[in-house]
């Protein structure tokens, strides 16, 4: 397994959030976490990557307990992540954007950088290379020069995903990737999926738009903050307790 989550709980007070949750996932596998609003599918993300401390329970990746460990050190490790609300520098172009997320890669030394020394020049070439290469991957070459704020909403999704993958992750957590995009960018986005498995990133994809259940080799389902249900993608759809409590009635299986 490269991701296991044993038992994980995490409470606010008195509120559960997070309850006894259990998740393996394969090297090279996609993964769905699928759950009505408040199911507490990115609160559980936020404990794999360290932005909130469990209660309970353990994370480990690659066999290593990562539990309670700071989200710049669970990147390091190889885990990359993209957010529902987008934590862009806004005033920064889209390539600055995913040149700035390779924070993790060797630094120059401060005498390469205050001399520009051939070293720091180098260093500096193979980064925006990368951050072309990157950019071509999600379809944003052509924005490279545009500043992240002007950038229409489902652009500025793939650019949340361009800045995850210049950390260079073997797991990719992406929290509902396809959330307010139209119709052509979500099949973009949906190819765009299929192409990071082939090149062996293991994904584990919250979202609400039941397409992404045709690329999935599991689904999860949460509902106030347990896990209900899981299977392959064809025998969630028809699980009673998922039609319940997620897709709101049988005629919407």
């Amino acid at each position: 397994m490269l991701l296991e989550v044993r038992g994980l709980t995490k409470h606010f007070g008195g509120l559960i959030a997070v309850s006894q949750f259990n998740l393996s996932v394969d090297r090279g596998e996609i993964v769905s976490l699928i759950g009505p609003n408040g199911a507490g599918k990115s609160t559980l993300f936020n404990l794999i990557t360290g932005i909130l401390m469990p209660n309970g329970g353990q994370v480990l990746f690659d066999g290593r307990d990562m539990t309670g460990k700071k989200p710049h050190k669970v990147a390091e490790l190889g885990i990359g992540r993209s957010f529902q609300l987008n934590p862009l520098f806004r005033d920064f172009t889209v390539i600055e954007n995913v040149s700035a997320s390779f924070h993790l890669q060797p630094r120059t030394a401060l005498f390469d950088i205050y001399f520009n020394t051939s070293v720091y020049r180098r260093n500096e070439a193979r980064i925006t290379e990368q951050s072309l290469e990157i950019l071509q991957m999600v379809g944003l070459e052509k924005e490279k020069d545009e500043l992240a704020r002007n950038l229409p909403h489902g652009h500025q999704k793939m650019l949340g995903v361009a800045r995850a993958l210049a950390t260079k992750p073997r797991l990719l957590l992406l929290d509902e990737p396809l959330g307010g995009m139209n119709a052509s960018e979500i099949n973009f986005t949906l190819q765009f999926v299929k192409k990071l498995r082939d090149q062996g990133v293991t994904l584990v994809i919250v979202e609400h738009n039941m397409q992404i259940l045709d690329l999935c080799d599991r689904v999860a389902v949460m509902s106030f903050g347990q896990k209900i249900c899981e299977g392959l993608p064809r025998e969630v759809r028809k699980g009673k307790d998922v039609i319940r409590s997620y897709l709101g009635g049988e005629h919407l299986a």
